[in-house]
């Protein structure tokens, strides 16, 4: 049974009536307030307290505020006068029962209608914004078929523009060719008549001219050099020089790795069904990888895990994809794809060459990192170890294989102690 609250305090004016109901410690989401014209409930368990109105209130402007621990009501009077009670002096259960229904029916009709006008004024927003983007839309519309017909107008000119100054270059050109056709008949026409005239005094002349020029012509023709024999270029290529010394060269395996790369490069899945669906640079490998690259510096790790991912789809013999995703699913806590990622890149990464040495080194770290977080240490320690021993100078390496041994060590001692 609720402990009814008594230690309420209230005031009055002509105009309105001020209640304040103390809250006993409880949280303002656990305060459950019902309010009507002649009736107010705040429940808050074990606690409740009501008030029967000695008169009617106006119950859309009157306000409750929950806080600093009491319930404040603001209740606006309907008649201004003075009351000479805050509430009905009656101990007639029945009566108080009958208002207590009479308020629930009004506080629910209360909540409906609220419900229907929030749900009426979404309705009219949604309307509105429905018509306003109608309307953008439609202003947009209109602005690109002004442009499009402006746009068609200054073509429309300039094509008719061009097509003048075409005519007019035609009809110059006609003028010009009919005024130089004339000239030509012309000077024809008289240099006809002086060959004509010294045909009979120049014709032994010709005759000179004419064995004259064709024993120069023979001359320049017997002039011209022999052509060029054919022959061969013969084209070599310096040796490949490696960084190890002779007596520990490893240069097959070095041959090895390098034509393995070559062979990487080229192998590309054609049977991957998105394929038609991508650009030219989707479908290349190391667009890809750089792709992914750009994505993990700026700290999208799922884009850089699906670009490294399609590049895999590709061409499934790229160490560095594997590698570089295995570092994303770091970030990611994807310990165990990690795992699983650095240990294809080890295994393509063979023949252990100096070429990938930096590469391998990445792997271990990346993978001997991933066993460590799963609590793995003795493997995460083999895996640094073995990144050391291919880059024995490295500080950092050096101090986080230490961590682990000390890791493991504390381990060690406690399971002693215990």
């Amino acid at each position: 049974m609720p402990v009814l609250v008594s230690d309420y305090s209230w005031t009055q004016t002509d105009s309105s009536v001020h209640i304040s109901v103390p809250l006993k410690g409880a949280k303002p989401g656990r305060v459950h307030i019902m309010s009507t014209d002649q009736y107010i409930k705040v429940h808050f368990p074990p606690y409740l307290f009501e008030a029967f109105l000695f008169e009617p209130v106006h119950d859309d402007r009157s306000t409750a505020k929950v806080g600093n621990g009491v319930a404040v009501f603001s209740l606006p009077k309907r008649i201004n006068k003075h009351w000479d009670h805050l509430m009905i002096a009656t101990s007639d259960k029945e009566q108080k029962n009958e208002m207590r229904q009479k308020a629930l029916l009004k506080y629910q009709e209360k909540l409906s209608s609220e419900s229907r006008r929030k749900v009426e004024k979404q309705r009219a927003e949604k309307k509105y914004t429905l018509e306003t983007m109608m309307k953008i839309e439609a202003e947009e519309r209109e602005s690109i078929q002004a442009m499009k017909d402006a746009e068609r107008e200054r073509t429309a000119a300039e094509l008719a523009a061009w097509r003048l100054r075409r005519e007019q270059k035609a009809e110059e050109d006609a003028r010009l060719s009919a005024q130089s056709a004339g000239e030509s008949s012309e000077s024809l026409r008289v240099r006809t008549e002086r060959q004509e005239d010294g045909a009979s005094k120049g014709g032994r002349l010709r005759v000179d001219q004419r064995g004259s020029s064709d024993a120069k012509s023979q001359k320049k023709q017997g002039a011209l050099p022999p052509p060029r024999q054919a022959g061969t270029i013969h084209i070599t290529f310096s040796p490949r020089l490696f960084p190890t010394a002779l007596r520990e060269s490893r240069v097959p395996e070095e041959e090895e790795w390098l034509k393995k790369q070559a062979e990487a490069r080229r192998a590309v899945n054609a049977d991957v069904k998105e394929l038609e669906e991508l650009t030219e640079n989707e479908r290349n490998p190391d667009w890809l990888k750089d792709k992914g690259d750009k994505c993990f510096a700026n700290g999208d790790y799922l884009g850089a895990v699906n670009a490294y991912s399609l590049g895999i789809r590709l061409n499934r013999k790229i160490p560095a994809l594997y590698s570089n995703r295995a570092a994303c699913h770091l970030k990611l806590k994807n310990l165990h794809k990690a795992v699983e990622d650095s240990t294809q890149a080890l295994d393509l990464l063979n023949p252990p060459v100096a070429a990938n040495a930096a590469a391998r080194a990445r792997a271990r770290v990346r993978r001997g990192s991933a066993f460590c977080q799963l609590q793995l240490y003795t493997e995460g320690l083999q895996d640094y170890e073995a990144a050391l021993k291919i880059s024995p100078h490295n500080e950092a390496l050096q101090a986080d294989a230490q961590r682990i041994r000390d890791v493991i060590q504390g381990a060690a001692v406690d399971t002693r102690t215990h």
